[in-house]
């Protein structure tokens, strides 16, 4: 599940909408909304976007998290690490490989710590 699927499932659970209600508002279908929430598909489209917050009909500020939380759910990404020290590809690496094993609590030591340079 990505940060913005979590979002959107934790969204329809306050107001009691189900998937397909959902998807149905939104002229999507329910298996793309589902893959959406679950990581199996990319950000959605800015279009998209702007129709699922209008859809909620949020705040500026809820708005802005679902904007920043799109930004952070694309499932498969690229790390370009060309000009940066053999320590930060290897780390971009060991990271690659190693995410499946981490379990929750290690992957929030890691976020802390990444977190903490910005």
């Amino acid at each position: 599940m990505t940060p913005l699927g979590e979002k959107l499932r934790e969204m329809r659970g306050e107001r009691g909408i189900t998937q397909k209600e959902m998807a149905q508002a939104l002229n999507i279908s329910n298996a793309y909304l589902s893959a959406l929430e679950h990581g199996h598909r990319g950000q959605p489209s800015w279009a998209m976007l702007q129709r699922i917050i209008t859809y909620f009909n949020v705040i500026w500020d809820e708005a802005e998290t679902l904007v920043s939380l799109a930004e952070l759910s694309h499932p498969k990404i690229t790390i370009d690490t060309g000009g940066l020290s053999p320590q930060a590809t290897e780390l971009v690496n060991i990271i690659a490989r190693d995410i499946k094993t981490l379990t929750p609590d290690q992957v929030a030591q890691i976020k802390i710590i990444l977190d903490s340079t910005t």
